[in-house]
């Protein structure tokens, strides 16, 4: 069985004194959070910060005290990790990654909830809208 792991974080910025979340919609048809594999010598959180600027062009803080693992089989020969984070918006211009995504959105909470495609990743949003303050 092969082994897999990605890093990423739920995007969020305040606008309006609201909460808005990053989602994207991959090329692939799905909408997902950003994350993106583990490379060579990288932390979980230098993974998350890169995949993040490669996909949307924005820098951002991450809080590393919320993390929060799930784990599926993407194939029948591999099972996966992703570790997410909590990333706020610092810096850069929100530009999509074509290679691999279609759009970027910034949703109110329940917006993003209903686009999400995965179950997993809507569980993750939810735990990290009550983590923030």
């Amino acid at each position: 069985m092969k082994k897999e792991k990605s890093c990423g974080a739920v995007v969020y910025k305040i606008e309006n004194g609201e909460k808005m979340f990053l989602i994207e919609h991959m090329k692939m048809g799905h909408y997902s959070l950003p994350k993106g594999h583990v490379e060579e010598d990288e932390t979980e959180i230098e993974t998350a910060k890169r995949e993040i600027l490669e996909e949307t062009s924005l820098e951002v803080l991450i809080d590393s005290s919320f993390r929060e693992v799930i784990t599926y089989s993407p194939r029948e020969d591999s099972i996966k990790d992703v570790v997410y984070f909590i990333g706020k918006i610092i810096g850069g211009t929100m530009k999509n990654q074509e290679s691999e995504v279609s759009e970027i959105y910034f949703l109110k909470f329940n917006e993003a909830l209903d686009l999400l495609t995965y179950e997993n990743d809507k569980n993750v949003l939810k735990k990290a809208n009550d983590y923030i303050k």
